[in-house]
């Protein structure tokens, strides 16, 4: 399964008032399940780095 796929599956699992919790800081930048959400629908270029540093740090 793709780590896109993944992430998903895992999103939609969340509870709404946990994706306003910081999950990942990508450049100095404090990123939420809902903004991840957001890069990764969108197939954004720095959805792939929110994908390797969630799968490095193993939440996904």
């Amino acid at each position: 399964m793709a780590l896109r796929e993944i992430f998903l599956k895992i999103y939609a699992d969340i509870p709404l008032n946990l994706r306003k919790e910081i999950i990942l800081i990508l450049d100095k930048e404090p990123l939420t399940w809902n903004v991840a959400y957001v890069e990764v629908v969108n197939n954004t270029e720095k959805s792939k780095q929110i994908l390797k540093k969630l799968r490095e740090l193993k939440i996904i």
